[in-house]
């Protein structure tokens, strides 16, 4: 129990986006609430830099990117059920899983969006260079 606080708090006092959005925050409630908020708008933006993915990709590539996105939602999903499970039941729960979930979502977006990045001659990147 005490590992769990001790990595709790270490967790909430390292997180970047905890501590710039989150400041305000004095209840468990309102972290939870901040961290589903953070959450959303990290897939916001996945979600954009993924249908911006799509429209760069051929039909064959669009249809294994969809398959790739739908799997690594299910992987990311049970991560952070993983990663939540020592503090099941508990309050503190919510916040746990949001901050996984947020942080999953934004390394997917950044990395997807280095996609949308590649050079003329590339060949290790499948998408072509925008415009």
């Amino acid at each position: 129990m005490k590992r769990t606080l001790l990595a709790l708090s270490a967790l909430l006092l390292s997180s970047p986006l905890l501590a710039d959005e989150c400041d305000n925050a004095s209840t468990q409630s309102q972290l939870n609430s901040c961290t589903a908020g953070q959450y959303q708008a990290a897939d916001k933006k996945l979600n954009q830099t993924y249908q911006e993915a799509i429209k760069r990709s051929t039909p064959p590539q669009a249809a294994l990117l969809k398959k790739a996105q739908q799997t690594w939602i299910t992987l990311r999903d049970t991560d952070c059920a993983f990663v939540s499970s020592g503090v099941e039941g508990g309050s503190v729960q919510p916040m746990v899983q949001n901050q996984c979930l947020a942080d999953k979502t934004s390394e997917r977006e950044a990395w997807l969006a280095s996609l949308l990045q590649c050079e003329e001659g590339d060949l290790s990147c499948p998408l072509p260079p925008g415009n």
